[in-house]
């Protein structure tokens, strides 16, 4: 280049650099010449004044003598002015091509290197001045250099060949179709790596893998590959330019070429080339010989050294590319396993697990590395060790890959930790367990409402290792586990569940997962807390989610689907018949599943399915019937159809000793069995009625002459009683009888053990209604009890739908009515109490009685009308175990329970009660109440339930003879005598003493004896005797108890004695007062008897016990009511203080403010009705007013609410406004009061119609404490005589009676 600076120092008018571009153009070509006479159109001005001869600057760079300093200004200069584009555009537009030439040459002129990179920067930029041409001179006159005959390599030549390189790199369009000469510049190329300069190899491998690139890019239209004729020389020569460079961008350049060549597969092609010519002599021979004795390709052994060096470099785009290379080495279509094998052991897996330990899990790294071991891990034995060594780097990675959903390393990661779990046997710690699982699961977590997080591949590997895991012994010292498999489990089952149809492969591995989960739950150590509650999660998720999502799509299942399920269900099935593994079974026959198996063979008629359904059906069979029970399915499952019925077709057939014939008719016996247990229905009824019958009459020889097993024989006879019955409950069907009479024949003659095997209730129904098997099902209901043991509470009972005949299934039968059952029971113990040798039976089948009475309360009406009374009458006056305790105490349970719970109008027989009654007592007279033991005492509850019956016109004769027997009157008499002279060492005396509970037994039969006596004395009895006049000393002909006894006893007794004598003694005074109401005779009865009388019930009208207190209320009323002369005249109720202490106190705490509750109001009813009648006599003491005065009756008015309200708080306000205490005021908020009260109680509806019939069922009456509750809470229970003083339990009705009598008096009063 030539600046002329004279030209440059004349300018008078320099333009500012903020001249325009268009003014800058019209002067852009010099009007003169240069200094050299050079044309001036070749003379480009500079934007700062000067001007460019490009002629010049051609001549100067081109020239090798031209002084470097020249030359290195000159093209500063040019740079410069190619910055401005109007500069650029005047160049590109005139003279475009005239540059090449030079600055080619001027590559290979100057052996400078600041030079060569001005050169390459001016040639950048001017072929990045978007001149197509101009770049495509550029790379022709820059290849054809290269690829000239007489290229001499120098250094030189590393100019030319950085700036190809650059060129072949920086173009966006094909720069490959302007090399001439593809094949010289390969040839020169390929040679030049055989210099010893390595930054010539650099260049030279850069721009050989640009070629080979852009070739690959673009191929010739005949689609030959150009470098395929330099192989294998030129991949040696790259292997040994990367085995000895140590620099890593020359390493980078030999590994892409290496790269594109591995993917064009010309490795694979050098090693079939290197095949055929291994036995050539030639001295690049690429075989040798290993240890071994196999041969290995040379060429893999370089490869092996050669990429060692780059992956141990520091720049880790080196190692990524390194590892890219072997990835696309190794998936050569050429490449084979043992060459994969030698990589491996050659270390090379070692080296990519210390690049995985080394990258901080930096993504690039770990997915290469991840890519390579993938395939390494084709050389499985080779692998395997260095896989042990390299495990524990494997696990950080998949913490990391697991964080990122869909990252493309997480299944080869997961590929890797399987082959080392699975093949590595002992590797496996358990710290490495305790964290795999937690990540594993957390992937698995990903899985939200069926929204994948990772990759199908993905999950799959992940179930797998899961497994794997699950499999290896060193899991069960990990206490932890269970909690985490169960957690992976609900994520991995309940997305599949959702997704089966796009992911079918995904469920079926979750099931397998679910399976080796189930497995390892039921393993040793299978009680741990955590196993456990593992084992219920995967039976929870069997049944609650599994069965249900089954049920209702298998019709649009595949089968592989299907079985998966089926074989999960098939795994659990399998293990130990726990309680866990018969409730899930009992969930799978309760959900259809019989039909639901058919239904699959139906869809899916393989052999396959055909083989899965019915083995699984036989161990469905094991768990619900026993251990093998199932097994004549699996014996004749290769012969059983899939149809029911083909099924049904094959039962009617003679088996003619065919032992095919015969194990697939017990199969299907066994089907047809379990099935009907469940209430399912493989075919019509009719069809299945009609087989049985067939089989048979067909098969009647072998069933009547025992050839037949009695296992087929009991299904056979259960089948054929429930077909029967169905037809009977649903329509009439024609039936067989010579099949029936064979069936019989069966029944009777052989040993038909029915409570041994499960029935159904309508079989069962069936054969009780069939009066010809009588006395058969006798035999098997004695059979029965004499499975269980003697004592009631022992009789197994097991759950509902258990169809096994236990007491349950015999009380559902008896109760139902409509057979022979309850009458089969009555005559069988008649038949045993008859018979001599028979105490256990007899106590067995009374125990039975008894439990099945508690089960349902009604039986024992119908055993009372069927003679239950006879057969204990027979007991106990006929038989000779009249005096055996164990049956005496077993009946006597047996009479005691019937009579609690039998109806009234039930007992109709009185003759034999009568006679049982008799003999009852006699056994008692033998002793003195002392001496009275349990069964004694069980014999006074007896004889109390026959007076509470004989209240109902029931009895009669039975209740006199028990009223009146003097040996009972004389024992009374005298435990009542002994009890009163304890005095205050009586209360000692409680229920948990002997005589404490004799003397309770002994209230409560005089409790009972005087309700009896006004039904079966009406009228005649003179209720005035009991209160024993002081002159008196007779003692009663009948059971009685004085009145002062009965208040000696209240007084001194414990709270047990004190309640019953206060039931006592609130019988007799309702008694008086109904008689004295009746004749109107007053009473005759000295005062301070009376008083002492009074005295013992105020004192107890407080009492904690509020049923005691409630009745000494009641009985004070009664006494204050009957208002005797002298009680009068002495001014008894008028000026008794205790009587008005009890109602200050009533008064006090009604008005105090916030404590009138409905509870607290309940404690003072006794004290109400105290009141009530104090307000009732003739001559109200005068203290009452001081006591009810105005601003008491206010305060206990504003106190009460709609919802508190009390019959007797009304009854007290009724007899208050009856005697003028309130005023108007008082009387107006009342009404209002009442009005809601009464409206609330007719909105609620909840109505109490009085104290019902106590009907509370009497368990095992070992404990007397049972029996002795039974009967109190029985007499409490017994309505009194409605009376004006409210002797009676009142609910709503009475308390809605009580507030229409308050509105009546009202309206009365308000009329008058």
């Amino acid at each position: 280049m030539y600046i002329d600076d004279s030209q440059s120092q004349n300018l008078q008018n320099y333009e500012e650099e903020e001249d325009s571009d268009d003014n800058y153009a019209s002067n852009s070509v010099s009007p003169t010449t240069c200094s050299q006479g050079h044309r001036s159109t070749l003379a480009l001005q500079t934007k700062q004044g000067g001007s460019i001869c490009l002629l010049c600057f051609s001549n100067l760079v081109s020239n090798p003598q031209s002084p470097t300093v020249h030359v290195s200004y000159a093209l500063s200069q040019l740079s410069q002015a190619l910055s401005n584009p109007p500069f650029l555009r005047s160049l590109l537009t005139f003279h475009p091509q005239l540059l090449v030439s030079p600055l080619v040459q001027a590559l290979a002129s100057f052996d400078d290197d600041p030079i060569a990179r001005q050169v390459v920067d001016l040639v950048t930029a001017l072929c990045n001045s978007s001149h197509p041409s101009l770049s495509a001179d550029f790379v022709a006159r820059l290849s054809d250099r290269l690829s000239s005959g007489a290229l001499a390599w120098s250094r030189r030549q590393v100019y030319t060949l950085h700036c190809l390189g650059v060129l072949l790199n920086s173009q966006q369009s094909n720069p490959y179709a302007h090399i001439r000469d593809k094949y010289g510049l390969i040839t020169n190329l390929v040679s030049g790596l055989q210099l010893p300069s390595e930054e010539i190899r650099g260049e030279i491998l850069f721009v050989l893998y640009k070629v080979s690139a852009l070739q690959y890019a673009s191929e010739d239209a005949d689609g030959t590959d150009l470098l395929f004729s330099f192989c294998p020389k030129l991949v040696r020569l790259s292997l040994e330019a990367l085995m000895k460079t140590q620099s890593d961008d020359v390493r980078l350049n030999c590994i892409a070429l290496l790269t594109v060549l591995a993917r064009r597969g010309l490795f694979g092609t050098i090693y079939a080339l290197d095949l055929n010519s291994m036995g050539s002599s030639e001295g690049d021979s690429f075989g040798q010989a290993t240890e071994d004795g196999k041969d290995v390709h040379t060429l893999n052994i370089l490869f092996t050294e050669a990429i060692k060096g780059p992956l141990l470099s520091t720049d880790s785009q080196v190692q990524i590319s390194t590892l890219d290379l072997l990835f696309h080495y190794m998936s050569c279509e050429g490449t084979s396993g043992r060459e994969i094998q030698v990589l491996v052991e050659e270390s090379i897996a070692d080296y990519v697990f210390e690049i995985l330990r080394l990258s901080e899990c930096k993504d690039p790294v770990v997915k290469s590395c991840l890519q390579v071991l993938d395939i390494l891990s084709k050389a499985e034995q080779a692998f395997k060790q260095r896989l042990v060594v390299g495990f524990a780097t494997l696990v950080p990675v998949l913490h990391y890959v697991a964080e990122a959903p869909f990252h493309p390393a997480q299944s080869q990661t997961l590929k890797l930790i399987l082959n080392c779990v699975s093949d590595c046997p002992g590797m496996l710690s358990l710290s490495h367990i305790k964290e795999l699982v937690p990540v594993l699961t957390k992937m698995l977590k990903q899985h939200t409402d069926g929204d994948m997080g990772m990759l199908e591949e993905t999950f799959i590997m992940t179930c797998l290792v899961l497994v794997a895991i699950i499999r290896k012994p060193s899991i069960h010292v990990s206490l932890n586990l269970p909690t985490s498999i169960k957690e992976a489990l609900q994520h991995a089952v309940l997305a599949c569940i959702s997704t089966s149809n796009k992911h079918p492969c995904q469920l079926l591995h979750s099931l397998l997962l679910l399976k080796e989960a189930y497995m390892y739950s039921c393993e040793e150590n299978s009680t741990e807390s955590s196993k456990v509650e593992l084992q219920n999660f995967i039976l929870n998720v069997c049944t609650t989610h599994l069965l249900p999502w089954l049920l209702t799509t298998f019709n649009e299942m595949e089968e592989e689907i299907v079985l998966g399920v089926l074989e999960t269900f098939h795994g659990i099935l399998i293990q130990d018949s726990d309680n866990q593994v018969r409730e899930f079974a009992k969930t799978l026959v309760s959900s259809t599943w019989f039909s639901l198996s058919f239904g699959c063979l139906g869809l899916f008629p393989t052999e396959k399915m055909k083989w899965r359904v019915y083995l699984m059906l036989s161990s469905l069979v094991d768990v619900l019937l026993g251990t093998d029970t199932g097994q004549p399915i699996r014996d004749a499952t290769s012969y059983l159809p899939s149809d029911p019925i083909d099924l049904l077709f094959l039962l009617g057939q003679k088996d003619s000793h065919n032992l095919e014939l015969s194990s697939c008719q017990s199969a299907i016996l066994l089907i047809l069995y379990t099935s009907s247990l469940y209430d399912e229905r493989l075919a019509d009824d009719k069809l299945v009625l009609a087989s049985l019958e067939q089989y048979i009459l067909v098969n009647s020889t072998d069933l009547q002459s025992g050839a037949t097993d009695s296992f087929t024989k009991m299904m056979l006879v259960h089948l054929y009683g429930l077909y029967r019955g169905l037809t009977k409950v649903s329509y009439e069907i024609p039936f067989s009888a010579e099949a029936e009479r064979i069936l019989f024949q069966i029944v009777t003659e052989d040993e038909w053990d029915l409570p041994s095997a499960r029935i159904h209730p309508i079989s069962l129904k069936w054969f009780f209604q069939q009066e010809k098997m009588s006395k058969s099902l006798s035999h098997q209901l004695l059979r029965f009890c004499r499975r269980n043991t003697s004592n009631g509470s022992d009789i197994i009972a097991h759950g509902k739908n258990s169809h096994v005949l236990d007491v349950n299934a015999i009380a559902e039968l008896i109760t139902g009515g409509d057979n022979y059952g309850a009458t089969i029971l009555v005559c069988l113990m008649t038949q045993l109490v008859k018979k001599e040798g028979q105490e256990q039976e007899i106590i067995s089948v009374a125990n039975l009685m008894a439990t099945i009475i508690d089960i349902y309360p009604t039986i024992s009406d119908q055993l009372c009308l069927l003679g239950i009374g006879n057969a204990a009458r027979t007991l106990y006056c006929e038989s000779a175990y009249t005096h055996s305790p164990q049956i005496s105490m077993v009946v006597l349970v047996l009479i005691f329970k019937i009579l609690c719970l039998v109806q009234h109008a039930t007992l109709s027989d009185d003759e034999t009660w009568l006679a049982l009654i008799v003999k009852l007592i006699n056994s008692l007279a033998t002793k003195a109440a002392d001496m009275w033991n349990h069964e004694s005492l069980l014999v006074i509850g007896i004889l109390c339930l026959i007076l509470h019956h004989s209240a109902n016109a029931v009895l009669i004769e039975a209740s006199k003879t028990i009223i009146f027997s003097s040996s009972l009157v004389s024992t009374i008499n005298s435990a009542i005598h002994a009890a009163c002279l304890k005095g205050p060492a009586l209360v000692d005396h409680d229920e948990g003493t002997s005589s404490g509970e004799i003397l309770i037994f002994v209230l409560l039969l005089n409790f009972f004896t005087l309700r009896s006596l006004h039904a079966v004395l009406p009228g005649i009895m003179d209720w005035k005797v009991f209160l024993d006049p002081s002159d008196r000393v007779q003692s009663f002909s009948f059971i009685g108890i004085y009145c002062h006894d009965l208040c000696r006893l209240m007084h001194f007794g414990s709270p047990v004695v004190k309640l019953a004598a206060s039931y006592c003694l609130l019988e007799l005074f309702t008694r008086i007062s109904e008689q004295r109401n009746r004749t109107g005779e007053e009473l005759v009865c000295a005062t301070k008897y009376l008083r002492s009388v009074m005295a013992v019930l105020e004192g107890l009208v407080f009492y904690s016990d509020l049923r005691v207190a409630m009745n000494c209320g009641l009985c004070l009323s009664m006494i204050m009511g009957w208002e005797l002369p002298d009680m009068r005249e002495t001014g008894v109720n008028t000026k008794n203080t205790w009587s008005r202490m009890i109602v200050e106190e009533l008064a006090m705490s009604l008005a105090v403010p916030c404590l009138a509750s409905k509870s607290f109001i309940i404690l003072h009813k006794p004290a109400i009705h105290v009141a009530v009648a104090l307000l009732k006599l003739q001559e109200i003491p005068e203290w009452m007013r001081s006591v009810f005065d105005d601003s008491c009756l206010s305060g206990i008015i504003e106190n009460l609410a709609a919802n508190n309200l009390s019959t007797e708080i009304v009854l007290l306000f009724r007899a208050l406004l009856n005697s003028k205490f309130l005023t108007a005021e008082q009387i107006a908020s009342l009404n209002q009061l009442l009005q809601v009260c009464r409206k609330q109680k007719y909105t609620d509806n909840t109505w109490d119609n009085g104290a019902q019939e106590h009907k509370k069922v009497v368990g095992i009456l070992d404990d007397l404490g049972e029996v002795c509750e039974y009967l109190i809470c029985l007499m409490s229970s017994e309505p009194s005589l409605d009376m004006d003083s409210g002797g009676s339990h009142l609910g709503n009705k009475r308390l809605l009676e009580e507030i229409e009598l308050f509105f009546r008096i009202l309206t009365v009063q308000d009329g008058s």
